[in-house]
């Protein structure tokens, strides 16, 4: 029994304790409370600055964009056209409004003989489908190649002697053929502004030329069957609805190509005054 009450000395005792305290404490200080304060406000100022910069920088809106791509390509291609040939025109006229060209014979057989050429290619192109995208556009009634066909076919019928294709319609089909295979946004820039353009500038361009050299005749070029209106807004949907997963820069790099369609088709309608 007295060998279980023998008090423990003081020096037993507190060698242990202080070697345990002694351990946390050294720990716990080398890791200051004060190095954390900055990372918790500098969190904190980011968070505030990013949210501000996004409030200060709101999305870019491009003209048009608002009611369809299509009314993008719409505004890109007024803009290219002369003062004299549309309202919104920004480009000076060059050489003789349109109002007083004088059409040759000659020029306007080419002009309809290379027209047929490029709308043949077009057609063809969305035919084959080498994207699936152009699958969009096959019968919409807006082909032009059966009606130019029966056209040139009235000229024969007449004592004309059809030309062939000449280097304005070869070096456009030859474009839209290498185009269509790697860039189909470039190539449905091509084909918005073919057509489109046909239904408006194209057909008073048509009257003009009737006037003066075919005694008003209207040609099948500029007919069409069904509510013309109807036809373009199915095309403008079906337009709208391919671009719908088209990114920006793929929507920016097709309207880039709307200078160059216009440089193509110029050089064939220039056709109807040679």
């Amino acid at each position: 029994m007295a060998s279980i009450t023998t008090p423990i000395s003081q020096s037993q005792f507190k060698k242990p304790q202080l070697s345990i305290l002694k351990t946390p404490k050294s720990q716990f200080l080398s890791l200051p409370m004060s190095s954390f304060a900055p990372v918790k406000k500098t969190a904190a100022r980011m968070v505030v600055v990013s949210a501000t910069t996004a409030a200060e920088k709101p999305k870019k809106r491009y003209p048009g964009e608002a009611k369809g791509f299509v009314e993008e390509m719409r505004f890109v291609a007024m803009k290219l056209h002369t003062k004299d040939q549309a309202k919104e025109g920004e480009k000076e006229p060059k050489g003789q409004p349109i109002a007083k060209w004088n059409p040759s014979f000659e020029g306007y057989l080419q002009f309809l003989v290379d027209s047929k050429l490029v709308y043949d290619t077009l057609e063809r192109i969305v035919d084959k489908a080498a994207f699936p995208e152009y699958a969009e556009f096959r019968n919409t009634g807006l082909e032009r190649s059966e009606s130019l066909a029966k056209d040139l076919e009235w000229f024969k019928q007449q004592g004309h002697g059809i030309p062939e294709p000449s280097s304005p319609g070869i070096s456009y089909a030859e474009y839209l053929e290498e185009l269509s295979e790697k860039d189909p946004q470039s190539f449905i820039c091509h084909f918005y502004n073919t057509y489109f353009a046909h239904t408006a500038g194209g057909r008073m361009i048509g009257r003009k030329v009737a006037e003066k050299i075919l005694d008003g005749k209207e040609l099948e070029f500029y007919k069409w069957d069904g509510e013309l209106s109807q036809l373009l807004q199915n095309v403008r949907d079906k337009l709208d609805r391919v671009a719908q997963s088209w990114s920006r820069e793929e929507k920016d790099h097709c309207l880039e190509e709307t200078e160059k369609s216009f440089k193509f088709s110029g050089q064939i309608l220039r056709l109807i005054l040679s």
